[in-house]
């Protein structure tokens, strides 16, 4: 399988090192987490001229480490003991959660100050969302996604389109690449959701209704880039005659999935009003693979699946990324519209429509209504699938095609 260079992972690393924080690499299992850290920033380490034996690795789920899974205190003591002077020592921890009281083990190698500390892990506990808090503020996050669709392109190469069309329907998991054909993609997939996800998932939560778990995603996947809230899910369960059920548990269920990174949530914020719209909101897939093998690659709308891209795409380059209304007076009524998405990163904003194509006059209307009527300064863009030179309409609003918009992080202040 050709190598993935996991780039601005690899820059976040370096970025972090000596910041005093216990580095917490975090992402959906099998997204690259544990390649990040070995070989990608090991192999920077050593070309930076850190000698090996400052490089202290340590893969907790070999059988020779085993030892330490119960042992605490001795895995801290074999951490020492393999520190010979005050030089910086990089401690690089894969699938720390292993290890009993593991929290407590890291906060108390922070009292060496000359050790940097690198960690990984891969069920549902260190995984979920809350793990930061488990280090009282000496924690540092780094949120590793599955592949971009430039880093999935840059590593097998070929024709853009047929490129595209493999990424919408298999995803980015990095180890897709290494699958021969179609069935294999699919039974990776299938076989990933039930027995990684879903089996960490239920253990943790001590779930008793799987069934429930099943049904729930696949209405998620069935409905990415629809308006929901949990009343309305657990109204569909009521009316396919599941009395046994209480909106409670379809809340929890939610928030279980979106700890695990399978799914994530984009709230609806008033454009004009400043502020945020409590209920309905949208979930879309942190994978779409993952999404497809759900519904068995059925329900392919490249619409709703460009929308999801898109999405990703703006997670994965830092943006906190919420679904726009905008409120507008017609024929003395007041209608709300909707923007795809409202992009912020700092004093910087960023308003996107997401269609396929503007191939008529009243297509590009529409999908403009809602872009101006907002009237602050911020960019307003669409992004179509079309390959075309990025262009302007007469409202100032950027027409920009879905591979220049993907390929190159700088496309939106064209």
């Amino acid at each position: 399988m050709t190598e993935t260079k996991r780039g601005q992972y690899l820059q976040k690393l370096i970025n972090s090192k000596g910041n005093g924080l216990i580095k917490i690499i975090t992402g959906i299992r099998r997204c690259g987490k544990s390649y990040l850290l070995d070989p990608i920033f090991k192999t920077h380490l050593l070309s930076e001229g850190i000698p090996d034996d400052h490089i202290i690795k340590i893969e907790l789920d070999r059988v020779s480490n085993k030892k330490f899974h119960h042992d605490p205190e001795g895995f801290e003591r074999y951490i020492h003991s393999l520190i010979k002077d005050d030089r910086t020592y990089y401690v690089l921890l894969d699938e720390i959660q292993l290890v009993d009281d593991f929290e407590f083990i890291l906060t108390g190698l922070l009292y060496d100050r000359n050790l940097d500390i690198y960690v990984t892990g891969s069920n549902s506990k260190f995984l979920s969302s809350d793990i930061i808090s488990e280090f009282r503020g000496r924690g540092d996050q780094i949120r590793v996604h599955p592949l971009s669709f430039s880093e999935y392109y840059n590593t097998v190469g070929g024709d853009k389109y047929e490129c595209w069309n493999e990424y919408l329907t298999y995803g980015g998991m990095p180890l897709i690449l290494s699958k021969r054909d179609d069935a294999e993609k699919s039974a990776y997939l299938k076989d990933l959701f039930e027995q990684t996800y879903f089996k960490d998932i239920i253990e943790r939560h001590q779930i008793k209704r799987k069934d429930i778990l099943d049904t729930l995603v696949n209405i998620l996947a069935s409905s990415i880039g629809s308006l929901t809230n949990p009343q309305k899910i657990f109204d569909t369960f009521k009316s396919k005659g599941e009395k046994e059920l209480s909106l409670t548990t379809i809340n929890n269920y939610l928030s279980y999935l979106e700890d695990s990174f399978i799914i994530q949530k984009a709230l609806r914020f008033d454009v004009k009003g400043k502020k945020y719209i409590n209920t309905p909101q949208k979930y879309y897939f942190t994978d779409l693979g993952l999404r497809n093998a759900r519904l068995n690659f059925r329900q392919q709308e490249e619409t709703h699946l460009m929308e999801n891209a898109i999405y990703n795409e703006l997670l994965i380059r830092g943006y906190n990324v919420d679904v726009g209304v905008v409120e507008i007076r017609e024929n003395g009524s007041r209608v709300q519209t909707e923007v795809d998405f409202v992009c912020n990163a700092g004093n910087n904003r960023y308003y996107i429509q997401s269609a396929l194509n503007l191939d008529t006059h009243e297509k590009t209307v529409q999908e403009s209504r809602s872009l101006n009527h907002i009237k602050d300064n911020f960019k307003k863009i669409i992004v179509v699938k079309d390959h075309i030179k990025p262009w302007h309409t007469e409202d100032g609003i950027l027409i920009l095609g879905i591979f220049d918009f993907l390929m190159d992080k700088s496309s939106l202040d064209q």
